[in-house]
């Protein structure tokens, strides 16, 4: 089954998250997913309110910009909120905007380089391991958390390039597609990732690949989605997005499914007019309809 989720955009203010994460609880949505964009919203702690805020969401950070971060303090707050909520967090982690890394003196020479590091060494944190690390940017001696997850979890990479869909086949668990991945881009997309996996000879375990849905609905859905694909300079790429109702939403989740997606993830446009609704329309009414 295709798991379902909406996302809340750092574009509203932190303190509508709470209704929309208790909107989407009693909606049964089965995912809410947040994003760490600079300079809007904290991944982390967002992703802590809305889980303390619910009783049975699944939340989502994706991603956390990696040389933003200390990878032991990802590590630490990983820990946390997977001992806390057990098997509701679902965090991802990637390169991040270089534009943004530069404004914050944190943009790496080699962002792959850095990215297969650091996923090497949280992922063993995670599991409980004490780590020594020199690289040429994760630095350990010999690390351990006190308190690791009480059971496996699931580290995802945001990824567009080859090199980095190849890398989060072969170092991560999973992988993140942005909303500009159309489906023909998922089986790209995916095929990149198995090759990662065989190079590692990473066979016995599966990789979860989420991508996002630009989805708009309601009024002026269309002309809505327009804008968005036009400001994102996507609006000339075959079968982007999806504007209409629930069973033309079904459809284009579908369509990325069928191409190798796992989980979709609709993503309303900034200008959505009532995000609330739309995390109901995602769960009540799409969800019915997606197999």
């Amino acid at each position: 089954m295709t798991t379902l989720g909406a996302v809340f955009r750092p574009q509203l203010p932190p303190e509508r998250l709470r209704a929309i994460a208790r909107a989407a609880d009693d909606a049964g949505l089965e995912e809410l997913w947040l994003w760490e964009d600079c300079f809007l919203e904290g991944g982390i702690s967002a992703a802590a309110a809305a889980l303390a805020w619910t009783e049975r969401l699944r939340v989502g950070v994706g991603l956390l910009p990696v040389p933003l971060r200390n990878v032991a303090v990802t590590a630490m707050e990983a820990a946390t909120l997977h001992r806390l909520f057990p098997g509701r967090p679902v965090l991802g982690v990637g390169h991040g905007v270089q534009d943004w890394m530069g404004q914050v003196g944190a943009r790496a020479e080699s962002p792959v380089t850095l990215l297969r590091e650091y996923l090497g060494a949280l992922r063993a944190l995670l599991g409980g391991e004490r780590v020594t690390a020199d690289g040429r940017y994760v630095k350990l001696d010999g690390v351990a958390l006190d308190w690791p997850p009480q059971a496996p979890v699931e580290i995802l990479a945001g990824a567009t390039g080859p090199r980095s869909l190849r890398l989060s086949g072969e170092a991560a668990d999973g992988t993140i597609l942005t909303a500009n991945t159309p489906p023909e881009g998922v089986q790209k997309a995916r095929r990149l990732i198995d090759e990662g996996r065989a190079a590692a000879s990473r066979t016995d375990d599966s990789h979860t690949v989420v991508v996002y849905l630009l989805t708009a609905t309601g009024p002026g859905a269309a002309a809505r989605l327009r804008a968005e694909l036009e400001a994102e300079g996507a609006a000339s790429v075959p079968d982007l997005g999806v504007a209409g109702n629930a069973d033309a939403v079904a459809k284009a989740v579908q369509r990325l499914a069928d191409a190798g997606a796992d989980t979709v993830i609709l993503q309303p446009t900034a200008d959505e007019p009532d995000p609330e609704g739309f995390i109901r329309f995602t769960a009540e009414e799409v969800r019915p309809l997606v197999p």
